[in-house]
């Protein structure tokens, strides 16, 4: 965590400022936060202040975050907030820059108030200047949203470029079409009938039911039921599933009813006849849905859940007036959401310099692209090594 001890050790000055660059997250105001949120030029349901503060409370390797903040002029009202850990905390890596805290979702872009955006753009750089930064890193930043840009236009007002450190397109949806349109043109009649096919095998278990959990009482069982899902499955079988983390599940815990007391979360669920075959939690912020994760139950597989609940999911955004779009927040290539939500946007990773022609800089990039090397052969290696253990034939008995 960058804290104010940490702040002291790398600027003095700033750390015995009346208001700090840096404080602890849940020194923020959650009711200006979530003012802010509402005002947002850019909606992210991972930076809303329920799910953020959940994560950085206890979630696996995301305890701890700063906020760095502004306010407008010498009022309190919050116009740019953007969560964030040291270089140091976030890869170990010993070098004066800041990065944006992960919030789980893979959405890290900054809330800056649309109706004051170059002031909080301009300052928010202003203020990791104090804090001792040489650089901003964005992780997972849509890279052609309102945040980017007008953080983009405050760099260019001082000579500066934003340096983009890798990217990728991922899928999105366009709810405010028709449904069931949208699917055809997406899938075509062959797929669609295959689907159809299995959806009616399916029911041979029970008769299928599509399930919406909005309110508090609701939603605290439906979520229970996704995370026995999820670990059920081969996120169970890698030891990444939300349940199998004491801290994840205090998060997610903590996170969604307290998302659903203001109508921002939601937990979909397909049933053959009782027994629960898939279910997703989904965010909501502003006009945008964010589908956050998925489980289903591994002996339906042939059935194909998954994409059965994501086709209803699918006909249920697209049915919200108040939804005009949403972030499958997948990753690259996905082979289930990228045939169904066929829009894309960019999201990438990007190192904003702080100031002019410094040498420090060029340290923090070159760093950066080690380690991004380094991750690659370590999951080269990581891959080899579940292929030979997957082809290994069990020993006799």
């Amino acid at each position: 965590m960058v804290d104010i001890a940490h702040q002291a050790a790398i600027n003095p000055a700033s750390a015995r400022d009346a208001t700090p660059a840096l404080v602890p997250l849940a020194a923020i105001d959650p009711g200006q936060w979530r003012a802010l949120a509402q005002r947002a030029a850019e909606p992210n349901g991972y930076y809303l202040p329920a799910w953020e503060l959940a994560v950085s409370a206890t979630a696996r390797d995301r305890i701890g975050a700063s906020a760095l903040f502004v306010c407008a002029g010498s009022s309190a009202r919050l116009i740019g907030l953007m969560p964030v850990v040291s270089l140091w905390q976030a890869w170990k890596i010993p070098l004066p820059a800041l990065v944006s805290a992960h919030p789980y979702g893979t959405l890290c872009s900054p809330l800056i108030d649309r109706d004051a955006s170059p002031e909080a753009a301009t300052r928010l750089l202003q203020r990791a200047r104090e804090a001792g930064a040489h650089a901003l890193v964005l992780r997972d930043v849509a890279l052609d949203g309102a945040a980017m840009g007008s953080l983009k236009e405050a760099l260019g007002r001082i000579g500066l470029r934003p340096r983009v450190l890798g990217s990728y397109v991922r899928a999105s949806l366009d709810a405010t079409q028709d449904g069931d349109r949208l699917l055809h043109e997406a899938l075509g009649a062959k797929k669609l009938k295959e689907l159809r096919r299995q959806r009616h095998r399916l029911a041979e278990h029970g008769a299928i039911s599509f399930e919406v959990a909005r309110k508090v009482d609701e939603i605290k069982p439906a979520l229970e039921t996704f995370l026995q899902l999820e670990a059920s499955g081969w996120k169970g079988k890698r030891g990444t599933a939300l349940l199998q983390d004491a801290g994840d599940a205090t998060f997610i815990r903590r996170a969604v009813p307290a998302l659903a007391e203001t109508a921002q979360c939601e937990i979909v669920s397909l049933r053959a006849g009782t027994t629960p075959v898939a279910a997703g939690i989904v965010l909501r912020h502003q006009d945008r849905a964010f589908f956050f994760k998925l489980g289903i139950d591994e002996r339906f597989a042939k059935y194909s859940p998954g994409v059965q609940l994501t086709l209803d999911l699918t006909r249920h955004l697209c049915a919200d007036p108040t939804i005009a779009s949403a972030d499958s927040t997948a990753s690259a290539d996905h082979p289930m959401i990228n045939p169904i939500w066929r829009n894309r946007f960019a999201i990438g990773d990007v190192l904003i310099p702080l100031r002019r022609h410094d040498p420090m800089v060029a340290l923090i990039h070159a760093a950066l692209i080690a380690r991004g090397y380094a991750r690659k052969a370590a999951r080269h290696a990581i891959d080899l090594l579940r292929k030979q253990t997957e082809a290994t034939p069990p020993p006799a008995r």
